[in-house]
């Protein structure tokens, strides 16, 4: 049990985090319990843009991505996209995502065009993480404003330094709570109480409560942390595991004559390489040297939606460069691969998604009796001084 001027240390770092970034705390976790069902709350709001008129056919093959992407290099309005998302529900749509030139451009923000993957229909268009509150900017908003605070890479990074200072938070709450080697010490630390005190139920709950979601929560927050600022978190995870080297795959000089292989062809060798999985990207190459890279989803990967198997392929041959298999990865890679699935709770399936939607309610309970509790004290203290006063006048 920690104690004295350490203690006193520990408490009021703990208390000025929450002071601090509290608001943010309160925010990423209610964004994030719309999030985890971003893509069907997107769908639910804008069936004629994002559901194809028809059951497809999963997985789709290379003539069907053969015929959208020549559909889309054929029409000027639209042209060569930088990524290709194929679908992945019998109900899918094809979504193409091109850069946004102009005033409204900035990170994470993309042109996207849908395409029905049945009739090829261009069933419409948005402008994916402009800030609004129509129908069909509503979830994108959402999403940038959890991720971004709407402010490009500047928000990103204070994102990722309120995971790491939520992450800090956690320990630090982990420290405070340890009771001493007893078993009456260790029985009172785990107990909600009341005694006719509604100050004494706040603080019980408070640190009760919070040993028990201690685990979630900073599995939640060092995730958070992780997606937001990698260069920060990759060098703590190196420490302990180990991590491929981040190598960025390159294609060989166009040969004399030749044009690069179309995305079905990209399609069709990755599926060479990986004949049981299902296709579900496609990053086309944007400038000379830029390799093909295409993700696949593999059976029995924990991200279930669009796999984490990727495989970088030369731009003109098709010829392999790299592949990062999730089930043959490295120990530190395995680590990085489970971060995003915990973070949304898909890891576990809609039951863990469903989860994570309830536990975004926790940081606003824990900032309101985290509050309470300080403003308590705080009462106290100058309750204590002006009877010292009083005292000595």
């Amino acid at each position: 049990m920690l104690s004295g001027r350490l203690r006193t240390f520990f408490v009021k770092l703990h208390l000025y985090i929450g002071l601090v970034f509290g608001v943010l705390f309160i925010l990423m976790g209610l964004t994030g319990t719309a999030i985890s069902w971003r893509d069907e709350i997107d769908k639910w709001l804008n069936p004629d843009l994002l559901q194809a008129v028809s059951a497809t056919r999963i997985p789709v093959g290379a003539a069907t991505v053969e015929s959208v992407t020549a559909k889309l290099m054929a029409d000027p309005h639209f042209g060569k996209p930088n990524l290709l998302m194929l679908p992945t529900d019998e109900h899918d749509v094809f979504v193409a995502y091109y850069p946004i030139k102009g005033p409204e451009a900035g990170p994470g923000r993309f042109r996207q065009v849908m395409i029905d993957p049945i009739t090829l229909a261009v069933k419409g268009e948005r402008l994916w993480g402009v800030p609004g509150l129509s129908r069909q900017a509503l979830m994108p908003t959402v999403f940038h404003l959890h991720r971004y605070l709407l402010s490009g890479d500047t928000g990103k990074t204070i994102t990722g330094v309120t995971g790491m200072m939520l992450f800090i938070s956690v320990l630090l709450g982990v420290v405070l709570w340890w009771p001493k080697f007893k078993w009456r010490s260790l029985k009172q630390s785990v107990r909600i109480t009341h005694g006719g005190s509604w100050s004494r139920f706040i603080y019980t709950s408070h640190r009760a409560g919070g040993i028990f979601v201690a685990p979630i929560l900073a599995t939640i927050a060092f995730s958070g942390w992780y997606l937001n600022l990698p260069k920060w978190v990759t060098p703590i995870i190196a420490s302990v595991a180990t991590l491929s080297p981040q190598i960025k795959p390159v294609s060989d000089p166009a040969p004399e004559g030749t044009h690069a292989i179309t995305p079905a062809q990209a399609m069709t060798a990755a599926q060479k390489q990986f004949p049981d999985a299902a296709v579900t990207r496609i990053s086309l190459p944007r400038k000379p040297g830029d390799a093909y890279e295409v993700r696949l989803r593999q059976e029995g990967e924990v991200r279930a939606d669009t796999g984490a198997t990727r495989l970088w392929l030369d731009a003109y041959t098709g010829r392999p460069l790299a592949v990062r298999d999730p089930r043959n990865a490295a120990s530190g890679d395995t680590i990085i691969n489970w971060l995003f699935p915990l973070h949304t709770g898909e890891a576990f399936g809609s039951w863990g998604r469903a989860f994570i939607t309830v536990f975004g309610l926790v940081p606003l309970a824990f900032a309101v009796t985290g509050v309470l509790i300080w403003w308590k004290r705080r009462s106290g203290h100058r309750r204590h001084l002006e009877r010292e006063r009083l005292r000595r006048a």
